[in-house]
């Protein structure tokens, strides 16, 4: 069994571009706990800021993507390239869903408890263990090409004029998207949390930050809606999701 915790916020925005999946619920505004039984998908979507329509892309895609009965024998790419192609149909139809686009990061647990990641964009899946906190996933983005090429540092990248730049993401009428699937061969461990969160977080709470949070002792909802108010505090002009999910021993009551 596993426990998931999950927030999303407009903030500031008069509306929420983003949304989020757990198992067969989609969330466009609000605060859910549930317990998940084997197998099952979770997802973080981050309507593409200067498209139009940013959440019906978010919503939709995370609706077609409840659909997908998960297991190890599901081709993901496949599956997330219907999922482009057909958000990039409805895009085309109306003046006002023109180009709509969102990020996608995703984990699956299949059948045998094994765990696995989708990624599109700069939405991010991270790992906390022994009060550490490592990003998982990689940011299909323009300043994660000039990290990686030393051009700039962690602290400059969390703060770089060019942070919204990100490579072509689910519904992009011009390009397809990079589907990063990985399959980590391994299980969830006991004391893990796996967090999922839009940019709306990372780009305005450090690491640091994010592991002070992570280790209160206090219930897990908590913790989120203390991550939710610091990204406000620190002037967050975007909407602000985030997942967490644990393995648990036994039921929770």
């Amino acid at each position: 069994m596993y426990y998931c915790c999950a927030i999303t916020d407009k903030g500031i925005r008069s509306h929420n571009e983003d949304a989020l999946l757990i198992h067969r619920t989609v969330l466009t505004e609000g605060v859910t706990e549930q317990e998940l039984s084997k197998p099952f998908l979770i997802a973080v979507a981050d309507g593409v800021a200067g498209e139009q329509s940013g959440e019906i892309a978010s919503s939709k895609c995370l609706e077609m993507l409840k659909q997908i009965s998960f297991s190890s024998r599901v081709n993901m790419e496949q599956k997330l390239s219907n999922i482009h192609t057909s958000l990039a149909k409805i895009g085309a139809k109306q003046k006002h869903t023109r180009n709509m686009q969102t990020t996608l990061c995703a984990i699956g647990v299949d059948e045998h408890d094994m765990l696995y990641s989708m990624n599109v964009g700069d939405s991010r899946l991270y790992r906390y263990r022994n009060q550490e906190l490592l990003q998982l996933s990689r940011d299909q983005s323009l300043v994660q090409l000039l990290l990686e090429a030393g051009a700039i540092t962690p602290e400059q990248q969390q703060n770089h004029i060019y942070r919204n730049i990100i490579f072509p993401v689910l519904g992009n009428m011009d390009s397809k998207p990079e589907f990063d699937i990985k399959n980590y061969g391994e299980k969830i461990k006991y004391g893990d949390i796996l967090l999922l969160c839009s940019d709306g977080l990372s780009d305005y709470v450090s690491k640091s930050e994010m592991e002070r949070i992570l280790m209160l002792n206090c219930p897990m909802v908590r913790r989120l809606q203390l991550l939710t108010e610091l990204s406000m505090k620190h002037n967050c002009t975007d909407n602000i999701t985030i997942i967490a999910l644990t393995r648990l021993k036994h039921t929770r009551r």
